[in-house]
């Protein structure tokens, strides 16, 4: 915060008796104004992007609005004491004049961290609005707003001084590029990137990124098709002949299926399967037993019309769900750890309590644990496991890592654990292999 802006606002904040004496104090307190209100956040070296900038911006904002309320709420005390001849009409207008003034700089602020933080979350959003009106409580939530954003400029700056000092090393540039595929009920999409902030991460590092482009719901065989497909697109149009496979959930039984089954293993450098029930879902089998199947039938007719207007051809609601229960994945179990030719290994990761994930994660980790034990909301331990090398998650606290944290689905900033910052080393070591 600049300690020029903050007098600055004070004295518009409070320039009511001044300007009543001395009117043409106006031609320096309406500049002033101007000038603190656009660029407040001009002193901040500390953030990387547009976005950023503009959300230091409002920070400044919030920062400079709440030092100057306390010295706005002080002056007026004292003046409510010390009128000497003045009258209370004085005192009204002036507190009325400070009103609007912060008014303005805080709606500078809150506006501009809203419409830039990644961090606030619909969460702290809500509570924001919800808080606004609620004396003391406002100003608690303020606090916490300041702090979410003002922790996030700093994170996003150490990631920008990060990528610089490396930008010619090209770590994440391997021989044969990445391919990310999708788990079950999701779709690549233009507007939304299922992989959250991480490919962008990778390229930044030298990588190049393809997507699987495959249906949201499919039988394991059928998506593995269309992975195929895709496959043997890329190679074509690019010449790269093999590519290196990053996928998450369900999308690593897809292409185990395709490289085991349908021949385009010789077509695979390596494959990393982030986050796969590779021996099923117990509690999957469960809710397919116990649920009616007039309502089975209801949620997957809702679920398969939906995606048809998204785009895909041929959802397949309850096939896709049924691939995924641990009794239709027992006769996998005999497949290879290790498949010649290609670099196999798992990553899985532990949400270590039910109110650190998002919905409806917070719903599903109590009924996994109860039947598969610990678990990332919606994939138990035992089930991560295969390939060569595997890699369990477990960051220090209580937070722990869900499954929609291992892709970035809500592009939050995790204590103990940096998202792009792992898939950038996992892919840099790919680049050690020779791959």
């Amino acid at each position: 915060m600049n300690l020029l802006f903050l007098i600055l606002l004070s004295l518009c904040s409070n320039c009511w008796l001044a300007v009543k004496q001395f009117p043409l104090l106006l031609l320096i307190i309406l500049p002033s104004f101007l000038t603190v209100n656009f660029l407040a956040g001009i002193t901040v070296k500390t953030a990387p992007t547009k976005s950023m900038k503009l959300c230091a911006h409002g920070v400044s904002c919030l920062k400079l609005f709440s030092f100057s309320m306390i010295i706005s709420v002080l002056y007026h005390i004292g003046l409510v004491f010390n009128l000497q001849g003045k009258t209370y009409i004085d005192f009204i207008i002036s507190t009325i004049v400070c009103i609007i003034v912060l008014a303005i700089i805080f709606w500078n602020g809150i506006i501009s961290v809203y419409c830039t933080s990644r961090q606030l979350g619909i969460k702290h959003r809500i509570i924001g609005i919800i808080c606004g009106p609620i004396p003391i409580a406002n100003l608690v939530v303020l606090a916490k707003i300041i702090k979410i954003t003002s922790k996030e400029i700093k994170t996003e700056y150490q990631k920008e001084l990060i990528n610089q000092k490396r930008k010619d090393l090209k770590i994440c540039k391997t021989k044969y590029p990445i391919l990310l595929v999708h788990g079950v009920f999701f779709r690549d999409s233009d507007f939304f990137n299922y992989w959250g902030r991480i490919p962008k991460e990778l390229e930044r590092n030298g990588a190049t990124i393809h997507y699987g482009e495959h249906e949201s719901a499919a039988s394991i065989e059928n998506s593995a098709k269309e992975l195929c497909d895709r496959i043997i697109e890329i190679i074509q149009s690019t010449n790269c002949e093999k590519v290196n496979i990053i996928d998450h959930s369900k999308g690593g039984l897809d292409c185990r299926y395709a490289i085991e089954h349908l021949g385009i293993a010789p077509l695979v450098a390596s494959l990393s399967t982030v986050n796969t029930p590779h021996r099923g879902c117990l509690f999957a089998d469960f809710l397919l037993e116990k649920s009616p199947e007039n309502l089975k039938n209801k949620i997957a007719d809702t679920y398969n019309s939906t995606l048809r207007k998204m785009g895909d051809k041929n959802p397949d609601f309850l096939s896709a769900v049924n691939d995924l229960t641990a009794s239709a994945r027992k006769k996998f179990l005999d497949y290879p750890q290790k498949i010649e030719g290609i670099y196999c290994q798992s990553i899985g990761s532990e949400m270590k309590k039910a109110s650190n994930g998002k919905f409806p994660l917070n719903f599903s980790y109590h009924l996994v644990k109860y039947f598969d034990g610990k678990n990332d909301g919606l994939v138990a331990e035992e089930s991560f496991k295969w390939g060569e090398k595997y890699t369990y998650l477990t960051p220090t606290g209580n937070r722990g890592i869900s499954h929609g944290d291992m892709i970035d689905l809500n592009r939050e900033n995790i204590d103990g654990f940096d998202v792009r910052e792992f898939y950038v080393k996992l892919v840099s070591e790919l680049k050690t292999k020779g791959l």
